[in-house]
């Protein structure tokens, strides 16, 4: 959190089956200066829009500027040395193996999610549910935004 306090960007990879053990490696702590893909085994790739490099294996990737870190406390008020970043996304990397009829098919790249103690989920399986009363799907317009960049 420290690097995209100082430089206000950051890059969201996301984490799939494939890169399961490697996930789990970047979640150590590391000192200032190691460089935590590498201990992971993972090769960077240069993003266009941000300084921080992507994950050149991940799928998908996020190129994003700060918008505000929250700190995070107990009930008594104290650090708990957590924190929630949020940024906005100016860059998307996406892998075309992944692109089906236009859209991203989430279960072909199988993300991973973390479930607490040392397990994940994968998601191998996506359905959908048409909600009545809307006029079009809300990615028809995110999508829009993202080709205009």
């Amino acid at each position: 959190m420290t690097f995209i306090e100082e430089t206000k960007e950051f890059v969201c990879s996301l984490a799939t089956f494939d890169l399961r053990h490697a996930v789990v490696q970047t979640g150590v702590e590391f000192p200032r200066g190691v460089n935590e893909m590498k201990e992971a085994g993972l090769e960077a790739a240069a993003c266009r829009l941000v300084r921080p490099p992507r994950v050149a294996a991940s799928p998908c990737a996020l190129e994003c500027k700060l918008l505000q870190i929250v700190h995070l406390a107990d009930l008594g008020g104290q650090s708990s040395h957590r924190h929630v970043v949020f940024g906005q996304v100016i860059g998307i990397h996406i892998d075309d193996r992944f692109i089906k009829n236009g859209r991203l098919d989430t279960a072909a790249i199988q993300p991973i999610a973390r479930c607490g103690y040392a397990d994940y989920a994968v998601v191998d399986k996506v359905f959908s549910i048409p909600r009545k009363g809307a006029d079009r799907e809300p990615w028809s317009v995110i999508s829009h935004q993202t080709r205009r960049r």
